[in-house]
Parts: structure tokens; C-alpha cells; sequence
């Protein structure tokens, strides 16, 4: 054999091993995607209580969860800039995560100057509804999310989940602009008196949710964190025994409909426990830390 031979037959093997080492690292590449989670939580409630205090085993627990490389995808009612936060405090750095209930997406990326960019938002005409629930509600507080995220507020509507200062409008101008989300908020009303408000209007042409409190919220027909999530479960090509959602409130009722395991907090209204497969511990006692660490077994 020549020596020309046996550098050939080396190089062969050589490149015979290459391909070997390839094809068991394409194959462990796949095996650990198949294994990837999607992992829908919802913030108030769930990830922070009622003061928007998160503590240190759900922070940890949420940390973890991402370092293990799962799609952990923050689906809340809060506005893109009150949401941002709370990305940044369970260390998601690339990513997706659904904002105001399914009316906005972002893709998280920290190369981007922002560190995100909006991939979607579902707008609506909310004229048709605020004038019927303010002839139903009339003394009621009303805020709006604009198509270009800004908060236009009647009565000095003011809250931390809008994550931005509301714009004080009258009614008027609240009727002719676009939006991507509407609250409704009475002090002097129950949820009890929204739903019987709802129920005799028949609100049609959008999607809504009653809050723990006298609070509505109101997005496009067929909006809702679901409706987000699962747009993002196709692009992932995430199968749909790998999902997990974890909630608290009504608005969160399709999203853990939606998931294989949709997991209940322990606080949660009677509604919301009967569309869970399982209910934790309450957002008082670290119940996402608890569904969190199962996922890490």
C-alpha cells in the first residue's frame, strides 16, 4: 500500500467519525427539543401578590425553569411596559411573551436595541362597547390601550398595570380611537353588577373578563391569552402535550383550557379552579414555585 493509500484511508475515517459525531449530536439536539416545555405563567396572582411582590423561591424557581432551557412565555392582562419588569426579573432574555390578554405579542431577543420587537397586536373599534356600558355603568372609570400603546383614561384612571402614565380624554375622543385593550373599573360596582351589566348588554364583537374586583377587561373578538399562546406553540413547533399554563384569574380561564396541564393558584375564583386540571398552593405560599420545581424532575 502506498502512503498516499494510507493518508486516504485516514482521512476517510476521520471524516467518517465527523459524520458519526454529527449525526449524535443532531440527534441529542432533537432529543432535548422534544423535551422542551412551553410554559405559559401569568404575573398577577401567580408570579408577584396583590402589592406586585415576587418572592424569592418563585424568582428562583422561575430562573431555573428558563436556565433549563423550557419556552417559559409571560401571558398577562399588563401592558408591554409594566410586563418588561417582570421578564427581566426571571432572566428570559429570548423568547416570546403575550401582553393586554392576547392583544400583544413580543419576540424577545437581547440583541435587539430594545431587547424585543412586537410581532403582533389585534385591534378593535371600541365605540360600539363603551357606549353601551356607559349607559349601563355611568359612573364607571374607563381606560383605553391604544394602537401605538399609549393609555387614554377618563376620571383620572390611573394604574400600575398600564405601565405607562393614562392620558386623561374625554369620552369622546375614547370613542374614535383604536384600541388594543379597554378597562373598565367601578368602586361603586361588584363583579357581581359587571357580569349582570354584560349579561344585559350582550356584548358582542369582542372578547372580555370579569377581574377579582368591579374590573373589566375588554379585547378584539377571539383575543385572549390562548388565542396568543397557541400562535406561538405553531411558530415553536411546540407539540400540544408540552404545554403547561399556570393562573389565577378569569382572563386566564381559556389559557389553562388551552394547556395540557393548566395548573389552578390556590386562591383562585371557583370558575377558574373548575377549567384547571390541578390546583397549587395560593400566590401567598409560592404556589407557582411548587409547579415550577415539578417541571425540573
Amino acid at each position: 500500500m502506498t502512503e498516499s493509500s494510507v493518508a486516504g484511508n485516514d482521512d476517510r475515517r476521520e471524516n467518517n467519525q465527523k459524520n458519526q459525531n454529527n449525526i449524535e449530536n443532531n440527534q441529542k439536539t432533537a432529543t432535548a427539543a422534544a423535551h422542551k416545555l412551553m410554559v405559559a405563567l401569568d404575573v398577577d396572582g401567580t408570579l408577584v401578590d396583590h402589592d406586585g411582590h415576587m418572592s424569592v423561591p418563585v424568582r428562583e424557581a422561575a430562573q431555573d425553569v428558563v436556565a433549563a432551557g423550557h419556552h417559559v412565555t409571560i401571558a398577562t392582562g399588563r401592558s408591554l411596559n409594566a410586563t418588561l419588569p417582570i421578564i427581566e426579573h426571571i432572566g428570559i432574555e429570548n423568547g416570546y411573551a403575550v401582553c393586554s390578554n392576547g392583544g400583544v405579542t413580543l419576540r424577545l431577543d437581547s440583541s435587539l436595541s430594545d431587547g424585543y420587537e412586537i410581532l403582533h397586536k389585534a385591534t378593535f373599534d371600541p365605540g360600539p362597547v363603551l357606549r353601551a356600558l356607559r349607559r349601563r355603568l355611568p359612573t364607571a372609570k374607563y381606560a383605553l390601550e391604544d394602537a401605538d400603546g399609549n393609555f387614554l383614561s377618563t376620571e383620572r384612571f390611573q394604574d400600575a398595570s398600564f405601565g405607562v402614565e393614562a392620558i386623561g380624554v374625554d369620552f369622546q375622543t375614547m370613542l374614535e380611537a383604536t384600541a388594543v385593550r379597554v378597562v373598565v373599573f367601578s368602586a361603586e360596582n361588584t363583579p357581581e353588577d359587571f357580569n349582570a351589566a354584560i349579561h344585559h348588554i350582550g356584548l358582542s364583537g369582542v372578547t372580555y373578563s370579569v377581574g377579582w374586583t368591579a374590573w373589566l377587561d375588554i379585547a378584539a373578538e377571539g383575543v385572549t391569552k390562548a388565542s396568543a399562546l397557541e400562535h406561538l406553540r405553531g411558530r415553536l413547533s411546540i407539540e400540544t402535550h408540552r404545554t403547561v399554563a399556570v393562573g389565577d384569574g378569569r382572563n386566564d380561564i381559556e389559557m389553562l383550557t388551552w394547556a395540557a396541564r393548566g395548573v389552578a393558584m390556590g386562591q383562585a375564583p371557583e370558575e377558574v379552579i373548575a377549567a384547571a386540571d390541578e390546583v397549587t398552593h395560593s400566590v401567598f405560599d409560592d404556589g407557582a414555585a411548587h409547579v415550577l420545581r415539578s417541571l425540573l424532575l
